[in-house]
């Protein structure tokens, strides 16, 4: 009886033996289903998309040199105004003195210089009233520009800080923008700094203005980079005679930068790295899964360009089944 109880148990214990044994045999040869694509090459129009906010292609703050009460002011804001239309009088007391000196100083070096032809006058005499007439002169033309201050350019008034009467103590008084021609500073990565000239032409869109484009071009490219974000800017000019873009509103800058070859793959095929932002695909590496972590490029529509330096035309990416791999899993690649 003994015996027989000691042969069941030793039965019993190499069944469990033998089960524990083909789960351990099993995960070990876990062999996971999978799709790939084949890498080829794919010819593609290179483009960068940058968002930005628009500003007046020139923008001037109305602050005259000089300190004093206003007199005048002839706008108000959103109010457009042309090259050369009056825009401030400031109190004009210390002008007209200074024109009423300049014109007895006029007199006067006139008088000397007709003097001075006869021998009634000597040179010092006409050199010293001179001096003083071209240094009115100079002060005059200073007063004049300050006083009566003039639009230099097309635009329209954004600001208003002050009323008339006013005692002007250094604040811009008005300012004016100008918006037929916009401008905007947009930050590119430093890769592309070989392929953006001067010159070359690009697209806005904006959000206010679902489908429709505005066009641009790059007006001066930044020479340096920065060396924190690794990107450089350039200054692109946008024509806007119809108004339709103002300063300030956010816009999207597609620079397009001509054809090229890329390794494309679609966007799902890319995993994430669960707390991080980086990217990683899986490859076949002779029937094991591999994982590479990728930089992602230019995306077109269902699809993404990839690059690594694993990543190379031939190369089989896994495109469907990849959730379920972990790096050194054996594949099975099914049609």
């Amino acid at each position: 009886m003994k015996k027989g109880i000691i042969y069941s148990l030793a039965a019993l214990m190499f069944v469990a033996c033998g089960k524990k044994a083909a789960v351990t045999t099993g995960e070990t040869e876990r062999v996971e289903q999978v799709r790939t694509t084949v890498l080829q090459p794919r010819e593609i129009e290179r483009e960068i998309s940058v968002s930005t906010n628009l500003q007046g292609y020139v923008t001037l703050n109305v602050a005259p040199s000089l300190t004093g009460k206003i007199e005048h002011i002839f706008c108000e804001v959103g109010d457009k105004v042309v090259k050369g239309q009056s825009l401030v009088n400031m109190d004009q007391t210390q002008y007209k003195t200074t024109k009423i000196s300049m014109g007895n100083l006029e007199i006067e070096k006139n008088r000397i210089e007709q003097l001075l032809k006869t021998g009634s006058a000597t040179q010092q005499q006409y050199d010293q009233i001179l001096a003083q007439y071209n240094s009115t002169k100079e002060q005059l033309e200073f007063l004049e520009t300050n006083t009566y201050f003039k639009a230099p350019f097309a635009g329209v008034i954004a600001a208003k800080t002050y009323e008339d009467g006013e005692l002007y103590s250094g604040q811009p008084i008005l300012v004016l923008t100008q918006i037929d021609k916009l401008k905007a500073l947009v930050a590119i990565p430093e890769t592309y700094f070989p392929k953006i000239k001067e010159g070359m032409k690009l697209s806005l869109t904006s959000e206010i203005y679902p489908g429709k484009t505005f066009p641009a071009t790059v007006e001066i490219v930044y020479p340096t980079v920065d060396p924190s974000t690794h990107t450089f800017q350039c200054k692109i000019v946008i024509p806007n005679t119809k108004n339709l873009l103002r300063p300030g509103m956010y816009v999207t800058t597609t620079i397009g930068l001509g054809k090229a070859e890329a390794l494309v793959i679609p966007y799902q095929a890319v995993e994430k790295l669960v707390g991080a932002n980086d990217r990683y695909v899986f490859i076949n590496e002779n029937g094991v899964a591999k994982r590479v972590t990728v930089t992602l490029g230019q995306r077109f529509d269902q699809d993404i360009e990839i690059i690594a330096d694993e990543i190379v035309p031939g190369v089989e990416v896994v495109t469907t089944g990849q959730h379920k791999l972990v790096d050194g899993v054996k594949i099975n690649v099914v049609e």
